[in-house]
C-alpha cells in the first residue's frame, strides 16, 4: 500500500491514498479512482505504470487549446486551415471529423471534432495551426504536461495513435482531468456534449458514461490494440465529484460496465468526513524559553477524507509534535502535524502556530532555567520587559 501526499495545485489539493485489503477488484489493467471533493484516492491499480494512452491523449491536445483560449491567444471564432496531411487522416477506418483539405474550421468546431467525434484529423489541424507542425506541437504538449506534474508522460503526436515513446500513466491522466476541471470550468461543458455534426455526418459522443451514469459529464475514451480499451471519466452528484481512469479492458462493453461499476461503488461506499476546519484549534504545543508556555496549533484549511463504513468506525486523529518548540515562534510557523489513521490510510496534515511567541530575554531565560532545575514551573506565564 502507498502512503503519500500529492500536491497538484500548488499545495491547494492534497491527495490521500486509501488502498486497503477491502478495496474493490477490477478487470482493468490500470485503474485510478479519486474523490475530488476530498482528494482521497479510493482505488489504484498500476497507477504509475507507463501505458499507451490512445485517444485519451486528446485530452492534452484540448488542454493546450483551452489554455490558449483562456490566455487570449485565440478566440473560439478563430480558424485553422486543413492541410493535406490532416485531410488524409480522415478515414472510416479510424475516428475522424472528416475535414476537407483547404477548408478553414472554427476552433469551437475543432474542439467538438476532437472531443465528441475523437477526430484524429481534427487533432492534426489543431497541432499544425497551433505550432506549425504536429512534431512541434507534441513537444509543447510534453512540456506542458510536465509543468502540470504529469512527470511520467510523453507525447509524440496529438491524436494518441500508437507511436514509440508516446505514453502516460493512470495517475498522470487523473492529474490532467483535475487540471482541466479546475483550470477551465468555462470550457469543460464541451466534454459533456452528446453529439456533433460535421460534413453532414452526425456522430455521438464516444464516452459511454454520458447517459449511463448519473452526473457523468466528461472526459475521453481510448482504444488501441496494445493498450486495450480505456477511459478517463468523471461524474458529479450533489456537489461531490469522482474522477476515474481505466485502461487495458477487453472490449467497449467491458469498458462501459467496469467504469460504471467503479464509479457507482465510489459514490455508494464512500462518504466525505470532515476532519478539521480552517483555523480550528487542535491542541496546545509547548514552547521553550517563550513568553508563553504554549501556542495553539491550528489547521490552515479545511481537511476532509472519504471513508467507507469500516473507515468511519476506525478513524483516529492524533496531534503529533516534538515538544517543546524553541522560542521564538512565529504565527503561521509549522509546529506539528495532525495524524489521520483509518484502515488502509495513514496521513499527516501540517498544523501551524496561531500566535507569535517571542523569546524570553537573557534574564528571563536564567530565571526560567533555575525554576526548571528546582522543579518549579518551566517558565513564567508572561515576563514583560525582558523579551527579545
Amino acid at each position: 500500500m502507498k502512503h503519500f501526499f500529492l500536491s497538484i495545485l500548488a499545495g491547494v489539493c492534497l491527495i490521500f491514498s486509501v488502498s486497503a485489503a477491502h478495496a474493490l477488484e477490477t478487470a482493468a489493467r490500470e485503474a485510478y479512482l479519486v474523490d475530488l471533493s476530498t482528494g482521497t484516492v479510493l482505488l489504484e491499480k498500476n497507477a504509475d505504470q507507463q501505458m499507451p494512452t490512445s485517444s485519451m491523449s486528446k485530452m492534452m491536445t484540448i488542454y493546450m487549446l483551452f489554455d490558449a483560449l483562456k490566455n487570449g491567444r485565440y478566440t473560439l471564432d478563430d480558424t485553422f486551415t486543413v492541410s493535406e496531411k490532416a485531410w488524409r487522416m480522415g478515414s472510416s477506418k479510424q475516428s475522424s471529423m472528416y475535414v476537407l483539405v483547404g477548408s478553414k474550421i472554427r476552433l469551437e468546431d475543432l474542439i467538438r471534432g476532437v472531443i465528441v467525434q475523437s477526430g484524429n484529423d481534427a487533432t492534426v489541424v489543431v497541432a499544425e495551426g497551433f505550432s506549425g507542425s504536429e512534431e512541434a506541437f507534441s513537444q509543447e504538449m510534453t512540456e506542458k504536461a510536465h509543468a502540470l506534474g504529469m512527470v511520467n508522460s510523453q507525447f509524440m503526436n496529438a491524436s494518441g495513435l500508437p507511436m514509440d515513446g508516446h505514453y502516460s500513466t493512470a495517475r498522470d491522466l487523473a492529474i490532467l482531468g483535475l487540471r482541466t476541471l479546475t483550470d477551465f470550468p468555462e470550457y469543460f461543458h464541451y466534454y459533456g456534449e452528446k453529439e456533433f455534426t460535421w460534413s453532414d455526418i452526425k456522430q455521438q459522443n464516444r464516452n459511454p458514461l454520458i447517459g449511463l451514469v448519473a452526473g457523468a459529464d466528461g472526459f475521453k475514451t481510448g482504444h488501441a490494440s496494445e493498450a486495450g480499451y480505456g477511459l478517463v471519466g468523471t461524474a458529479e452528484r450533489n456537489g461531490r465529484r469522482l474522477l476515474l481512469v481505466v485502461n487495458g479492458l477487453s472490449s467497449m462493453s467491458e469498458r462501459a460496465r467496469e467504469s460504471q461499476r467503479l464509479l457507482e461503488w465510489g459514490f455508494r461506499e464512500f462518504q466525505p468526513v470532515k476532519i478539521v476546519s480552517s483555523a480550528e484549534e487542535m491542541g496546545q504545543v509547548s514552547v521553550w524559553e517563550g513568553q508563553y508556555f504554549s501556542t495553539p496549533a491550528i489547521a490552515t484549511r479545511d481537511v476532509s477524507v472519504s471513508l467507507d463504513a469500516v473507515g468511519k468506525k476506525a478513524l483516529k486523529v492524533t496531534l503529533v509534535t516534538k515538544e517543546p518548540i524553541q522560542a521564538p515562534v512565529k504565527k503561521g510557523q509549522e509546529i506539528g502535524t495532525l495524524r489521520i489513521e483509518a484502515p488502509g490510510m495513514v496521513q499527516e496534515v501540517p498544523l501551524v502556530a496561531a500566535i507569535d511567541v517571542p523569546r524570553l530575554g537573557f534574564l528571563g531565560r536564567i530565571i526560567n532555567n533555575l525554576r526548571h532545575l528546582v522543579g518549579g514551573d518551566a517558565q513564567p506565564e508572561d515576563e514583560e520587559g525582558i523579551s527579545e
